[in-house]
């Protein structure tokens, strides 16, 4: 069952009642019977793991892997003068 935090208007008394989704909110405080907010807090619940994704899709092992970019290398030096005159020589 779900736990939702309430905060007194009146006294500012924070306190936690464990009740179902269907039960009706609460709307006294225990100790000063004024009325009383639900409270958003933060929920202990998480999901950790290899098979749990935010976007609520599990990964596929069948995906292409990514290619990774490599540096392309020169064309060999086709003037015949000698790499010592070639410009792509200079860049090594």
């Amino acid at each position: 069952m779900p736990v939702y935090e309430y905060q007194c208007s009146d006294c500012q008394h924070v306190f936690e009642v464990q009740q179902k989704i269907s039960d009706p909110p609460v709307d006294q405080c225990p100790e000063c019977f004024g009325p009383v907010r639900k409270l958003v807090s933060m929920t202990s619940f998480q999901l950790k793991g290899g098979g749990w994704y935010s976007d609520l899709y599990a990964s596929s092992k069948d995906k292409p892997k990514e290619k990774t970019e490599s540096t392309p290398t020169p064309p060999p030096c086709q003037s015949g003068a000698g790499c010592a005159s070639c410009p792509a020589a200079a860049g090594k």
